[in-house]
This record gives C-alpha cells, sequence and structure tokens, in this order.
C-alpha cells in the first residue's frame, strides 16, 4: 500500500512537472515573441526618430544659411550708411566754411 502511494505520487509528480514544463515552454515563447515585437517596434521608432533627426539638422543648416546672408547684407547696408554719413558731413562741412 505505502510503496502503491509512493509510485503514484512519482507518476503524479512526473505528470505534473511534464505539463507545467510544457507551459512554461509557451508561456517562454510567447514572452520572447513579444519581445522580439517590441524590439523591432523599437527599432523602427529608433529608425524614425534618427529620420527626423537629420530633416531637422537640414533644416537648421538652412537656416543658418539664410542667417549668414541676412548679416552679411546688414553689415553691407551699416557701412553704406556709414559712407552716407560721412559724405553728408563733408558737404555740410563744406557748405559751413564758404
Amino acid at each position: 500500500m505505502k510503496k502503491t502511494v509512493l509510485t503514484m505520487s512519482v507518476v503524479l509528480l512526473t505528470l505534473g512537472l511534464a505539463t507545467g514544463c510544457a507551459t512554461t515552454g509557451d508561456d517562454v515563447k510567447a514572452t520572447a515573441d513579444r519581445a522580439a515585437a517590441d524590439a523591432a517596434a523599437a527599432a523602427s521608432a529608433a529608425e524614425a526618430a534618427r529620420a527626423s533627426a537629420d530633416r531637422a539638422a537640414q533644416a537648421a543648416a538652412s537656416a543658418q544659411s539664410t542667417a549668414d546672408q541676412a548679416l552679411a547684407a546688414a553689415t553691407e547696408a551699416q557701412a553704406c550708411c556709414e559712407a552716407n554719413r560721412e559724405a553728408m558731413d563733408r558737404m555740410f562741412q563744406k557748405t559751413m566754411s564758404k
């Protein structure tokens, strides 16, 4: 009787472990599949972010170029203004000396 109970316990334990391992294997596969899908989604998001950063860098370079051109034009206009002021001052001085 005791031997039968022990034998049945071993059989039930073996079946329980086998069933548990099969279920755990399925769970592990499902978890691995989800992890792979999450990794693929993360890679896709990273690629989209990289492309967006590249576009932003190009836009910033274009804006810098435009700003540099505007600065050059403003500097040229300032030089012209200074030259005109000096010419007007000379004309005024010439007129006052007569």
